[in-house]
């Protein structure tokens, strides 16, 4: 496996990655009554609003403290105390999500202190509404290490610690999902229930961002995770963990184990075959219960449809990009679907995804592709032009070189810009995999049609 060796100075031409506080902005949005809060400068929430909606298609405020040139040199304490002060007049909500930014990152707010001043200066503290904070810097990680580090601090600000000798609640489970689509949650949430599990989704985007058309515009959507069901995750029977490049440090999963001895069962994203059978066998020790009927009859039609498309797809070589847990996840399926990945390329620096895409696929691809953490889409465009792939994987910031290559960008993750219903791609289980080897073959088949001289309407 050849991985990338780094130059002497850092530049990025067309980031891989988003910034740190939008992915902890899009963990609260998955929160029961929670309004996301950026302290920085309004154009960073304006930025976000505009990049999440174009995604999701559906509203969302996110509030800011607003500041300026003056915050700059004085800080931010008083337009953050203000703004909390505003957004809980306006939306009254049961909880404001506060994250850094550059600006205030740079300049040194200590928001935990400012917060805890905040408290003893209002009159009535317990009509506030709950305050978690996280630290967000967006020049230094990724949107994933946002995401990541706003669940960690819901879980250690919120979640009760269990009076010694507590019972733990048999069949409650928590669920760890990561940034995945609404659709993904909800199917999750099926699987679990198939089982006659009860999961706690942290965070649960699966109805906020993906709400139903309503008559009138509410402030807060429903849906989210309950705060009850937050506070009461340490007494669960276990966490379920998704991620094949988190380590053994700094996720809600691990403090919860360490912390509070909640048992971490640490699965990777459940794609295609090898990695659906690992959730479901999981699953089936968690439960006591052997696999529902329904989904041995997913895996076979899975299997009947890789051997019915596998001809088109066999060989075929494909660069894949994108948050580093869905790269593992993709490169191990799309190797199942019998393509070749050439190359595998990220903005995230995590150190753990060459190991982890060589672990996934060791015994299924004969020779290892390219991987590529902290990179940018200059990087990825100029080793295309020597790999040579027959199609893209990734979302919709990949479009200039599937154009410039002529060759077809199978659209997956986040964000997807430039297509409708990104927020209902369907990635993981069986099911998610038939929808992808579906989409992935046929924009392989459309392809080969349209470049023949002569066309062709029958296979």
């Amino acid at each position: 496996m050849k991985t990338r060796n780094l130059p002497n100075y850092v530049s990025t031409t067309n980031a891989c990655k988003l910034c740190r506080p939008m992915g902890a902005a899009l963990a609260f949005r998955g929160i029961e009554g929670a309004v996301p809060f950026l302290h920085g400068s309004q154009g960073c929430a304006t930025y976000m609003r505009r990049y999440i909606i174009s995604h999701y298609n559906e509203p969302i405020d996110i509030a800011s403290s607003a500041l300026g040139e003056k915050n700059a040199v004085f800080g931010g304490g008083p337009n953050l105390k203000k703004g909390i002060v505003n957004v809980s007049a306006k939306y009254k909500p049961d909880l404001v999500g506060i994250a850094t930014t550059c600006l205030t990152e740079t300049i040194g707010d200590d928001v935990p202190m400012i917060l805890a001043q905040f408290r003893s200066e209002v009159a009535n503290p317990e009509r506030l509404p709950l305050l978690v904070n996280v630290s967000t810097p967006s020049y230094s990680g990724t949107h994933m290490e946002g995401f990541h580090g706003a669940v960690r601090a819901v879980v250690e600000q919120l979640v009760n610690r269990p009076d010694s000798g507590e019972m733990r609640v048999e069949k409650k489970i928590n669920l760890l999902p990561g940034f995945v689509s609404p659709a993904d949650i909800r199917h999750l949430k099926e699987i679990f229930s198939d089982f006659g599990l009860e999961p706690t989704v942290l965070p649960d985007l699966s109805e906020t961002l993906d709400g139903p058309a309503l008559a009138d515009y509410p402030l807060i959507p429903e849906g989210g995770t309950p705060l009850a069901a937050i506070r009461d995750m340490g007494r669960a029977e276990a966490t379920v963990e998704l991620g094949a490049t988190l380590g053994e440090a700094g996720t809600a999963g691990i403090f919860l184990r360490d912390e509070l001895g909640v048992p971490l069962v640490r699965l990777d994203l459940p794609m295609g075959i090898r990695g659906s059978d690992r959730l479901f066998a999981a699953l089936e020790r968690l439960s006591g219960r052997g696999c529902p009927e329904k989904y041995r009859a997913e895996r076979g039609r899975l299997v009947d449809g890789l051997v019915d498309g596998h001809k088109y797809i066999s060989g075929k070589k494909v660069v894949v990009y994108g948050e580093e847990d869905l790269v593992v996840g993709l490169v191990q399926m799309l190797a199942e679907f019998g393509a070749r990945p050439v190359l595998c390329a990220s903005g995230g620096k995590s150190g753990r995804l060459a190991a982890a895409i060589r672990e996934a696929t060791c015994d299924i691809l004969a020779v290892q592709p390219e991987v590529h953490e902290g990179a940018d889409f200059f990087e990825i465009a100029e080793r295309a032009e020597e790999l040579e792939p027959d199609f893209l994987v990734g979302h919709s910031k990949g479009y200039a070189l599937a154009r410039k290559k002529d060759i077809p960008l199978i659209r997956v993750g986040f964000p997807v810009h430039d297509r409708i219903g990104g927020q209902r791609i369907l990635h993981l289980g069986y099911r998610g995999a038939m929808e992808l080897f579906d989409r992935v073959v046929n924009g392989l088949i459309e392809k080969k049609q349209h470049d023949s001289t002569v066309g062709y309407s029958y296979m």
